[in-house]
């Protein structure tokens, strides 16, 4: 057929909707037949001269009325209505229930896009690089190739951090950066440092390392200067691991001038420090990043877990010089040969036409409206957070062990997890971490903090266990 060129004017709605009427009208008049491909949705907004969020927007309204079908890698057809589509197609329309239901609770996740015009242009973005998938299923060269090494330029300089891309690395996920950077650190049975309530994953990277973790002392802007200069002076910690930006699980953000006090601290003592930014990107404004104020001695994790979504699996990591990039890569290919990528495509994909900053945009105002709901719900001062973090940190009282109200909560659609898995000295508090992200609509997060609000009035033998 030739290429199709919808009459908006043929409809009186707004103009995304006069696009699947066009659509429905074309189909049954003939002009449009069962297994028509029509335009790509840049090329059809060129065409219109509209906006492409608004083309994307008619194609999704079009696919919910069953007119057409989008085929990754391969276009949008039409599909009339019919049960049945045209042979050697697979239907994106319905969710696979199999995969929807697959969540880990346990993870600190970020609210999940519903916006039909946000997943319009992420499942665009996915169908671009799935025109190169031959050359995207090779073995390549660990680190990222040219453009997606650009991206993360692009990426990180949103930081205020400008290194030479000899020095960006894409890797597979933060996890498997700090394994290999941590085993290039220390030893077996050598002294690193963290937040004494610190991110999991760092006690277990230290465990499977063999390494002796050791926390460090809190107050609230974060890890206290003086105290880490006496673990100095007495032990010789190997590295510094921090989380600075919405803590994990305590949600702080360490002050500029904290930052100052500890990068001069491992200056004198030769500390290198390993910076996790894992929620870095999500404040619109936050203290500049560790590796702007010592670039010599941070390692810069920047993981897109938290901004982007972690099923990319992928982190763009800064090595401190140039020095450090041969052994870390040695490192990291000994146990991971290379980043996906598939995934980096992807990555590079939304960050160059603007996805990555739509995605980021939704993850801070979704976050905001449900820390909002926790400050409905319950008492001032009875947790600690952030207006625009994942989680609160949450203390318990009347009675309540992190066990009896891990278990009180387990139905409930909300993560919540001991403070065992967070304490790295000493006895752990009684206190939880409560996820507010993942997938949960805002109505049915309203119900669980309402119930754990109701059962935190009263005692456990109080509280019913059903919710």
């Amino acid at each position: 057929m030739k290429t199709w060129i919808p009459d908006l004017s043929r409809s009186n709605g707004p103009r995304y909707m006069a696009i699947a009427d066009v659509i429905e009208m074309d189909l049954k008049s003939g002009k449009l037949l069962v297994g028509d491909r029509l335009p790509p949705q840049r090329e059809l907004a060129k065409r219109l001269a509209i906006d492409f969020t608004t083309v994307a927007r008619g194609y999704v309204e079009a696919q919910k009325r069953g007119l057409v079908a989008t085929h990754v890698g391969r276009g949008t057809f039409v599909t009339g209505g019919t049960e049945k589509e045209p042979r050697g197609f697979v239907s994106s329309a319905a969710v696979d229930s199999r995969r929807a239901s697959v969540v880990d609770f346990s993870m600190n996740m970020p609210p999940e896009p519903e916006d039909p015009d946000l997943l319009a242009r992420m499942q665009e973005g996915l169908s671009a690089v799935a025109t190169n998938m031959i050359p995207l299923l090779r073995y390549q060269g660990f680190g990222g190739a040219g453009m997606d090494k650009e991206a993360a330029a692009s990426w990180l300089s949103r930081r205020g951090l400008f290194p030479s891309q000899e020095r960006i690395f894409v890797t597979p996920g933060a996890h498997p950066a700090l394994l290999a950077i941590f085993g290039l650190l220390a030893r077996p049975g050598e002294m690193v440092l963290s937040e004494n309530i610190t991110y999991p994953g760092m006690r277990s990277i230290a465990a499977q390392l063999r390494l002796n973790l050791a926390g460090l002392p809190m107050d609230e802007e974060g890890i206290i200067p003086a105290a880490f200069a006496d673990v100095c002076k007495a032990a010789k910690p190997k590295a510094l691991y921090l989380n600075p930006t919405l803590q994990n699980p305590m949600t702080l953000t360490i002050p500029q001038k904290r930052r100052e006090e500890i990068c001069a601290v491992a200056r004198k003592y030769h500390v290198p420090i390993v910076e996790d930014d894992a929620y870095g990107f999500i404040p619109l404004h936050s203290p500049a990043p560790l590796a702007a104020m010592a670039p010599d001695l941070t390692w810069h994790i920047g993981g897109l877990a938290k901004c982007i979504g972690a099923g990319l699996r992928l982190a763009y990591v800064v090595v401190p010089d140039t020095r450090a990039a041969w052994p870390f890569v040695s490192a990291m290919r000994a146990a991971n040969v290379m980043a996906s990528p598939i995934s980096a495509a992807l990555a590079t994909r939304w960050i160059e036409d603007g996805t990555a900053d739509s995605i980021l945009r939704f993850i801070r105002t979704e976050a905001a409206g449900r820390q909002a709901l926790v400050a409905e719900v319950l008492p001032p001062g009875s947790y600690r957070s952030d207006p625009i973090s994942f989680n609160i940190w949450l203390p318990l009282t009347n009675g309540w062990t992190r066990s009896t109200f891990g278990t009180q909560m387990r139905a409930s659609g909300i993560g919540v997890v001991a403070s065992d898995a967070f304490t790295v000295d000493g006895p752990a508090e009684e206190a939880v971490r409560v996820c507010l992200g993942g997938p949960i609509r805002r109505e049915t997060l309203k119900g669980a903090l309402e119930f754990m609000g109701h059962s935190l009035e009263g005692s456990p033998e109080m509280a019913g266990t059903f919710f």
